[in-house]
C-alpha cells in the first residue's frame, strides 16, 4: 500500500507512522486524513504487531495544524463532514488495541493536537508546544479536542487552553498531564520505541483488554466497572494467564503467546 502524506515503518513488530509533509509543517489536509485511515486499517492487520508511534517528519513539527487553505468558502454542511471525517479516524486511532504513542517533536497545535489526543499517550521533546488555537481563528476544535482534552488535564486547565488559545511548552504541558515524558529531541523516538518495547513483554490480550476498558470509561455506550468486571473473568480462560501465574510460581520470566 502507499501513502501520499505519511511514511510507514514496520521494524521489529512496532510500526512507525509518521506524518510527511514537512514543507507545510504536516499540516492535516485531506490527504492526510485519508493516509491516516488506511494506516491504521492497515496496521490492525499487522500479525504480532506490539505498538505503534505517531509523529512528524522533520524537527520542527508534529502536525502544526489542520490545513487551512481547505476551510475557505465551507458551507456549515460541509464543515460538519469535515469535523465528523476527523472524528471518524481520531476514534479509530483511540480503538487500537495495541498501544499508540504519539511522539510530538515540536508543534502540535490545533488538529495536531487533536491527533495527539487520540493517541493513548504522549511523549515530547523538549521543543514541543502544544495548543488549541481555533478561537483565534474565530472556530472551536473540531476533531474531538473539546472532549480529549478535558479527559486528559481536567475542565480547568482545557478551558483555559481552548479559550485563550495559547500555546504551552513541553515543560508546562508534563505538568499538566498533558504529556508523559520531555527528553531532548534525539531521545524522542528512541523512548517511543523503548515503552513499546516493555509493553510488548506483557501479556498481549492483557494489554487489549486494559486499553478498551480505560477507553470503556469515556464512553457514553458501556459501563466500564461492568466491562471491567467482564473482562478480569474472561482473561481467567486465556492461556496468558496461566503462563503469568506458573512464570511468577517459578521465578521467570512468562512467555506470552497472546492466546
Amino acid at each position: 500500500m502507499t501513502f501520499d502524506n505519511l511514511l510507514y515503518d514496520l521494524q521489529d513488530n512496532i510500526l512507525t507512522i509518521t506524518i510527511n509533509r514537512p514543507d507545510k509543517l504536516n499540516a492535516l489536509n485531506a490527504g492526510t486524513f485519508n493516509d491516516l485511515e488506511k494506516a491504521f486499517a492497515l496496521a490492525k492487520k499487522e500479525t504480532g504487531l506490539k505498538g505503534i508511534v505517531v509523529t512528524g517528519a522533520g524537527e520542527k513539527a508534529f502536525v502544526a495544524g489542520a490545513d487551512i487553505s481547505e476551510f475557505e468558502g465551507l458551507s456549515t454542511e460541509h464543515a460538519m463532514q469535515l469535523s465528523a471525517r476527523g472524528h471518524g479516524v481520531f476514534n479509530k486511532i483511540q480503538n487500537m488495541t495495541v498501544p499508540v504513542i504519539a511522539a510530538i517533536n515540536g508543534f502540535a497545535l490545533g488538529g495536531g493536537c487533536e491527533l495527539a489526543l487520540a493517541c493513548h499517550f504522549r511523549i515530547g521533546s523538549e521543543n514541543a508546544k502544544l495548543g488549541l488555537p481555533e478561537v483565534s481563528l474565530g472556530l472551536i476544535p473540531g476533531y474531538g479536542g473539546t472532549q480529549r482534552l478535558v479527559q486528559v488535564v481536567g475542565k480547568g486547565k482545557a478551558m483555559e487552553m481552548i479559550l485563550t488559545g495559547d500555546m504551552i511548552d513541553a515543560k508546562k504541558a508534563f505538568d499538566f498531564g498533558l504529556i508523559n515524558h520531555v527528553v531532548p529531541l534525539e531521545e524522542l523516538l528512541p523512548l517511543a520505541n523503548k515503552i513499546i518495547g516493555k509493553i510488548g513483554t506483557r501479556g498481549p490480550v492483557a494489554v487489549k483488554k486494559a486499553i478498551e476498558c480505560i477507553n470503556a470509561f469515556y464512553s457514553d455506550h458501556m459501563n466500564g466497572f461492568e466491562y471491567e468486571i467482564e473482562s478480569f473473568g474472561e482473561l481467567f480462560d486465556t492461556e496468558d494467564v496461566k503462563e503469568g501465574a506458573k512464570a511468577f510460581m517459578e521465578k521467570r520470566k512468562p512467555e506470552f503467546k497472546g492466546k
